[in-house]
């Protein structure tokens, strides 16, 4: 008697590449970062777009996971791009573009909705890499020049009567919630915040989870810039 054959295990379909539209009005910056992202084997860029009303038609058309969007734009600008983008798809995450790591217009955009931002002079590696934290809903918040410029926003915030009193624990937050929110804000990782709580990874998680759910945020870049305008984290206070 013949062993009947065994059915062979069917491939496991490869996860789709990560759809990206890439928004500039410079020619030469639009097809640089097109080609870099079009050389990674899960990225694929799907379109173009040369200012700000012209993102939003091609994020309306293409549905890209992420948009690399310079802020600078003819038109209409990428934060307000940024701004009826995300306030009209929850799912699309934005990587906001600048030339300088001090531009003023870098805050703006992350209240807007960005989940962060990048530098245009930026290396291949370091694009690639950018576009997958975005993509897989992260905030690209770690770089010290992110938290220097949430810090000295709020600062700025701070001297026009903006920011509210030192300390205060939102009311929709637990002790250990508002904890997590001031490391986030600091720039601490997932796995940073487990090790100094002394908690599991899988804890933070639900953690961050449940403070973005609870205060109406996006994402962990948005959680910052909240821990910093309600004064909860000082301008400074972060290593």
């Amino acid at each position: 008697m013949t062993t009947p054959p065994v059915p062979a295990t069917p491939p496991t379909p490869a996860a789709s590449p990560i759809r990206v539209l890439v928004a500039d009005d410079q020619m030469m910056v639009r097809q640089g970062f097109s080609v870099l992202l079009d050389t990674q084997p899960d990225i694929e860029v799907v379109g173009q777009a040369v200012d700000g009303l012209d993102a939003l038609a091609k994020i309306a058309e293409l549905r890209p996971d992420v948009v690399l969007m310079d802020i600078r734009m003819p038109e209409l600008s990428g934060i307000e791009a940024t701004r009826r983008a995300t306030a009209s798809d929850a799912a699309v995450r934005v990587l906001v573009l600048t030339t300088f790591d001090l531009d003023e217009y870098v805050y703006e955009a992350l209240r807007a909705g960005a989940s962060g931002f990048l530098l245009k002079d930026a290396s291949a590696d370091q694009l690639a890499d950018a576009v997958r934290v975005v993509a897989s809903g992260e905030a690209l918040l770690a770089p010290t020049v992110t938290r220097r410029l949430i810090a000295e926003y709020a600062r700025l915030s701070e001297g026009s009567g903006g920011a509210a009193r030192a300390g205060a624990r939102p009311a929709e937050l637990t002790e250990r919630e508002t904890e997590v929110l001031v490391l986030i804000a600091q720039g601490r990782s997932n796995a940073e915040i487990a090790g100094e709580l002394v908690v599991a990874g899988q804890t933070v998680k639900t953690h961050v989870g449940r403070i973005l759910v609870k205060l109406g945020l996006r994402d962990r870049t948005q959680a910052a810039v909240f821990a910093y305008e309600s004064g909860l984290v000082r301008p400074g206070s972060a290593p």
